[in-house]
């Protein structure tokens, strides 16, 4: 499975011929410059929540592509708003099956209003399971006994967690979170966009090294096979 960094929480996953984007937030990032959203494929976006820095290019991105935007009921309800025909709501505890695996919506400790004021929802987390891996974005949350029921849906093969801190988890928390999820391979996401969330990543990858767990953390536009 290939994964694609786009900065900030935003990666794709490329799986069954099908490009997967997650909270697709690139046009108002600097460290993203140089990421042209025209050129981004598109077939899904996930949208754990409805924060500035998770929806920003949703729909101009969803406009072009033509891509399903699944979120919860009141991000997506919003999105219908603007004119956004091809839409999917879940919520908690909730799963569905797209032509490119399953998608099951899981807790996460975190506000969620939308960039109007108007409310957005309870913010999500997501596990996916594929024909090639089963992974868990945890979108922005805190750490949250939650993750341990995690292993009883899916076999993680990889995680995408927030180790940025202030606003989410930071790398300490992170890691306690891929133990309860018995998931040995991280990939780490929002952080260094902004002050707040700056970490030395040294200090980062030596505690993911020494607790025993793979710590990536790929370059904005660098694609990892997974």
């Amino acid at each position: 499975m290939k994964l694609t960094y786009y900065g900030h929480a935003c990666f794709a996953v490329e799986t069954g011929g099908k490009h997967v984007l997650f909270d697709p937030f690139i046009t108002p990032n600097e460290l993203a410059k140089d990421i042209d959203i025209n050129a981004v494929p598109a077939d899904y976006i996930l949208v754990s929540h409805g924060h500035g820095d998770h929806i920003a290019d949703v729909e101009a991105i969803a406009k072009r592509t033509g891509a399903m935007i699944v979120s919860n009921a009141e991000v997506s309800e919003w999105f219908g708003k603007k004119g956004l025909k091809s839409i999917h709501p879940l919520n908690h505890g909730g799963k569905k099956e797209f032509d490119f695996g399953t998608v099951k919506a899981v807790n996460a400790i975190h506000s969620s209003g939308l960039p109007d004021g108007s409310y957005g929802g309870n913010p999500l987390g997501f596990v996916v399971t594929t024909k090639e891996k089963t992974f868990y974005y945890s979108g922005d949350t805190a750490l949250t006994m939650d993750m341990q029921l995690i292993p009883r849906y899916a076999k993680i093969d990889f995680a995408v967690l927030c180790i940025g801190d202030n606003f989410t988890m930071g790398y300490e928390d992170a890691i306690e979170a891929a133990k309860m999820i018995q998931c040995n391979t991280v990939v780490g996401v929002h952080y260094d966009t902004f002050g707040y969330i700056k970490i030395d990543h040294q200090q980062v990858q030596n505690a993911f090294k020494d607790a025993g767990i793979q710590l990536l953390m790929p370059r904005i536009g660098e694609s990892i096979e997974l």
